[in-house]
């Protein structure tokens, strides 16, 4: 992407819609008179009253126990530098998505205009009632040093400057790990520190508590080692300050074991690298390129254990493995602070989880068969779902051992268990999906490549390593679409059907071929690929591209039929379905068949849920089913029951790999306690419920449409089942930002088909 097409993107990003990227929603219900007078007034003077009483019921009253305020004064942004706390805020509204969406936590963004340390402090000391931890963020050093330890030691709060900790808890735990897979004690290894900086300092002070000898540490900054010699450096400087000839990089490098570099790109040579000692630990972690390319040191050194900042390259330091999950532990048992002991506690439970077996959702989205620890897996990747149930706890353990808690947690199963809970799957749903994509992009040929959603679109698959698009309309007019609205496609292939009169016979010729015995000539054959989704399917059908994308702004039966046609149903498959994803806060549901059987039979029922059993495993969720009826389990008779009955029948005694049962009316399906309670001997008890079969297409098309409209969740869909190429339809009027998820579903369904 383009530097000014990136800052477009950006800025439109940041302004389009509601500004911004936080709001604020109320937890509690507001509808009716009643919600408001115990909202506010009245009703709010009760908790107000028993906080006046006990302060400490503030966290039983209201969100300060989870509630972190981001704070910043704008002093060193980014690689930004001193840009000023209005120009900080859209970093420190996206550090508060991350808390959210990692950890649950809410967050409160606050900038401040000052950068006197005094002001500073005593700003943030005078909010400490309505937070329940503090995130300092890009202030330069050396003043976040002081006003940091200031914070710790005069606030009764979890204070972290993540800048200064993020950094050196995943590293520290990636350093750990390394030096168990090259068998060097860590009291014995020579360490070059490149930047002398908030985060360096941090990471360099963690090392050392790690077990790394201070004399065996070489820190550099950009005038070189930190020497005797040295009379420019200050306190924060002078603690690292060692006996040593070295004066540059390229000396200091000689025989050592491990680099660590938060510097600057490019400044790491592979002749520095082969002067290293053997099997060398390098950490070019400045971003966004490290102090050396990573292809580049591999092949200096293959005995080289290489980590870097980036997401496209093995062992990524990033911080957000820590930080939600650190304050996570620290809120959950009260902390006053975030100390020493809870900083090593992540660490090691960073460490050890990356020596634990892969989850399958993780291996897939990566499309690694065999992730396990090693040189290039020294620490777990960003999308594990075990992160939060794993740090946490060290955490809040370390704290309540090391006396700073003011809640003990006494059954550590049920707080794992509610940590599992605290996040939907959704984002993680969507994240491991988009990651899965990547590994394997597809040619994706767009049917309504003439529509500026489609073509934003296809931009940001393009630009994600998604898909690669394929455009089909009028040339012309796409290519000015395109620099009308600044998108770049570069060499994106675009092709109007109208202008290929070759191809449109030889494509008519073979559907002809298909279709002569029923109902159409060969004229009509060559006429029909004039239409767009005729054409596309037949390009994916005879294999130029993977997979096809339409129905954006055409009725659904329209778009369906040329694949019916073309592409067909999968060998051994008679009947093809729909089923729609509602992401919502508790996962993601998917809902079949809602779009293209009007009433199935018994045995198109088995085979809808065996197709969308298969589906559902394959995009990462182990589906537990119900089948739908208004009836539950016999209670009352008529056909839907009887076919539902039978189809589940069958599926128990064919197939019991397949978590299902029915008939079973919606309400007990969603309500585990109450189809315990009622029906003991169903085989969804004790099991969340996630995949629905309808038992006709008229309950499944309103459903999941009442789902979309009433629960505010995002949906994805048709997801076609049972085609035998990789075929999916959007909804008229998807957003952007759906149509992207459907392309995704299409690049991984193409996949699963080659």
């Amino acid at each position: 992407m383009s530097n000014s097409k990136l800052q477009k993107d950006a800025l439109d990003y940041h302004s389009s819609g509601r500004p911004g990227k936080i709001e604020v929603i109320s937890t509690k219900p507001t509808q009716t008179k009643r919600d408001l007078s115990l909202a506010y007034s009245p009703g709010v003077a009760e908790p107000c009253l028993k906080i006046a009483e006990n302060t400490d019921d503030v966290y039983k009253y209201t969100a300060k126990g989870n509630l972190v305020a981001v704070i910043s004064n704008g002093t060193a942004v980014l690689g930004l530098g001193d840009i000023g706390p209005e120009a900080s805020k859209p970093v420190m509204e996206g550090k508060g998505v991350l808390f959210k969406i990692f950890a649950d936590i809410d967050v409160f963004d606050i900038e401040l205009n000052t950068k006197d340390v005094e002001a500073f402090i005593a700003c943030v000391k005078a909010m400490e009632p309505t937070f329940g931890g503090i995130n300092l963020e890009d202030i330069k050093a050396p003043e976040c040093f002081e006003i940091e330890q200031r914070l710790r030691d005069e606030l009764s709060i979890p204070i972290m400057h993540d800048d200064q900790h993020g950094t050196a808890i995943i590293s520290g735990a990636a350093l750990l790990n390394a030096l168990e897979l090259v068998e060097k004690p860590i009291g014995d290894i020579k360490m070059v520190v490149n930047g002398a900086g908030a985060s360096a300092m941090s990471c360099s002070k963690l090392f050392i508590a790690l077990g790394v000898k201070k004399e065996n540490l070489i820190m550099l900054d950009s005038k070189g080692t930190l020497n005797p010699s040295r009379t420019d450096l200050d306190n924060y400087k002078q603690y690292f300050v060692n006996a040593t000839d070295a004066n540059t990089l390229e000396d200091a490098l000689k025989g050592a074991d491990v680099f660590v570099g938060l510097s600057k790109a490019n400044i790491l040579s592979q002749d520095m690298i082969r002067s290293m000692a053997d099997n060398p630990i390098v950490f070019a972690m400045a971003n966004p390129d490290p102090e050396i390319a990573y292809q580049t040191a591999i092949d200096a050194r293959p005995d080289i254990i290489m980590a870097t900042g980036r997401s496209d390259h093995p062992n990524q330091v990033n911080n957000v493995l820590g930080f939600p999950f650190i304050f996570r532990g620290a809120l959950d048992v009260r902390a006053t602070k975030i100390n020493e002991e809870m900083k090593l506690a992540a660490v090691k439970a960073i460490a050890n989880l990356a020596k634990e077996p892969v989850p399958e959702s993780v291996m897939r989205a990566y499309n690694e068969s065999a992730l396990e620890f090693g040189r290039n897996y020294i620490i777990p990747k960003p999308i594990d779902p075990r992160l939060i149930e794993t740090v946490s706890p060290a955490v809040a353990k370390a704290a309540i051992d090391s006396g700073v808690a003011k809640r003990v947690i006494e059954d550590w199963d049920a707080y794992r268990l509610e940590l599992r809970n605290r996040l939907g799957l959704d984002n993680k749903f969507i994240r491991r999906m988009m990651t899965q994509a990547r590994q394997h992009p597809k040619q994706v040929v767009f049917a309504e490549a003439d529509n500026i959603k489609i073509l934003k679109a296809a931009q940001i698959v393009k630009e994600e390593g998604i898909a690669i698009p394929v455009l089909l309309g009028n040339v012309t007019k796409i290519k000015e679409m395109l620099e009308e609205n600044g998108i770049d496609l570069g060499n994106v292939t675009i092709i109007d059907p109208l202008m290929e009169d070759a191809k449109r016979e030889a494509y008519g010729a073979k559907f002809f071929a298909e279709r002569q015995r029923k109902g159409i000539n060969i004229y009509e054959s060559v006429k029909l690929m004039r239409d767009r989704n005729y054409y596309g399917c037949m390009m994916v059908n005879e294999g130029e591209c993977d997979a096809f994308i339409s129905g954006l702004t055409k009725n659904y039966p329209k778009s369906l039929k040329p694949a019916m046609q073309i592409i067909g149903r999968e060998t051994g498959i008679s009947k093809v379905a729909g089923m729609y994803i509602i992401m919502t806060k508790k996962g993601p549901f998917f809902f079949a068949d809602t779009t293209v059987n009007i009433d199935p039979t018994e045995a198109e029922l088995v085979e809808i849920t065996k197709m969308t059993h298969a589906e559902v495993l394959k995009l990462g969720v182990k589906p537990n089913i119900a089948m739908l009826s208004y009836s539950n389990f016999g209670s009352a008779k008529g056909e839907v029951p009887e076919k539902v009955s039978n189809a589940v029948s069958y599926l128990h005694k064919n197939h019991p790999e397949i978590v299902v049962d029915g008939d079973i009316q919606a309400n007990f399906a969603m309500n585990n306690d109450m189809l315990k309670e009622n029906f003991p001997f169903s085989r969804l008890v004790d099991k969340e419920v996630n995949t629905f079969i309808f038992p006709n297409l008229a309950a499944g098309n309103i459903a999941y449409k009442f789902a979309q409209s009433f629960a505010g969740a995002e949906s994805m869909g048709p997801v076609l089942l049972g085609f035998n190429k990789s075929v999916h339809f959007l909804q008229l009027g998807s957003s952007v930002r759906e149509i992207v998820n459907m392309v995704a579903v299409a690049v991984l369904d193409a996949e699963s088909k080659k």
